[in-house]
């Protein structure tokens, strides 16, 4: 019985599809029916768990099932498009088409009421107006006082900020992977402006205070969520939304600032 990485257990003819299809001994477009199906059933576990993980950083009215779709998509399209002599194993190439798929399904749809975007308009821009009065982070008490809305309004339009703001983070990180698996010839290039791109974030996440970048450290590199995030740190959920939705909001406004939009934030 073979285990996969994402799958857990396969049967052996699903096993042995998947490992034609990465040691490039047989093509997809070749294959049988039968062979194609036990490749999809073996890969689409990772599917699920990568909408699951963008899902938690999404509004609610998200379905999960709608990122498993497009990603499904992406799974598909990659393949068909999947070239074995890259180098690289198919779940490292397909992982990339699979987010992909998904944040441009996210793009495609509205998924933000019109009364929640121009709540989130007003946090964000009562969040940089006190930081440049005060020159540190708004309190939830200013955003309160500055926007007119009540503390669940303040903490809705932060969750909805920090999703907007996590999603442009997790375009740059999409941008980057299709750079690094993108064809030979234009490789050596094209990993030269992904490692400066990381560069690039990586110095605006220096100019950040010790608190947000602990936050963003807690979430993305030690994948807590923002109850045991508060844990650690010993402060309000409230207040870790808060610092994450600022340090995100820093980064965006920074690096368009230094780079452009253009540049990918």
């Amino acid at each position: 019985m073979e285990i996969s990485s994402f799958s857990g257990k396969s049967s052996s003819s699903s096993s042995k599809a998947w490992e034609l299809l990465e040691s490039g001994e047989k093509a997809w477009g070749i294959m049988t029916d039968y062979e194609q199906e036990a490749v999809v059933r073996h890969y689409a576990p990772k599917v699920r768990y990568l909408a699951s993980r963008l899902k938690v950083k999404l509004p609610k009215n998200v379905e999960l099932g709608e990122l498993i779709s497009a990603g499904t998509l992406g799974l598909m399209e990659s393949l068909g498009k999947f070239k074995p002599e890259m180098g690289i194993k198919f779940d490292t190439y397909a992982e990339n088409r699979i987010r992909g798929a998904m944040l441009d399904e996210l793009r495609r749809l509205d998924w933000f009421p019109r009364s929640l975007r121009q709540r989130v308009r007003q946090i964000e821009e009562a969040m940089q107006q006190v930081e440049n009065d005060k020159g540190r982070s708004a309190t939830e008490e200013e955003l309160q006082e500055a926007t007119g809305l009540d503390r669940a309004g303040v903490r809705e339009g932060l969750v909805a900020l920090q999703s907007q703001l996590c999603l442009n983070l997790d375009l740059i990180q999409d941008t980057v992977s299709s750079d690094e698996l993108s064809d030979a010839d234009s490789q050596p290039f094209k990993k030269t402006a992904s490692k400066e791109t990381l560069y690039q974030i990586s110095q605006l996440v220096e100019q950040l205070t010790p608190r947000e970048k602990l936050v963003l450290s807690l979430y993305y590199s030690d994948d807590l969520n923002m109850r045991e995030a508060a844990e650690v740190m010993g402060v309000t959920e409230g207040r870790i939304s808060q610092l994450h939705s600022q340090a995100l909001l820093k980064l965006r406004n920074n690096f368009y600032a230094v780079h452009g939009k253009d540049s990918g934030l």
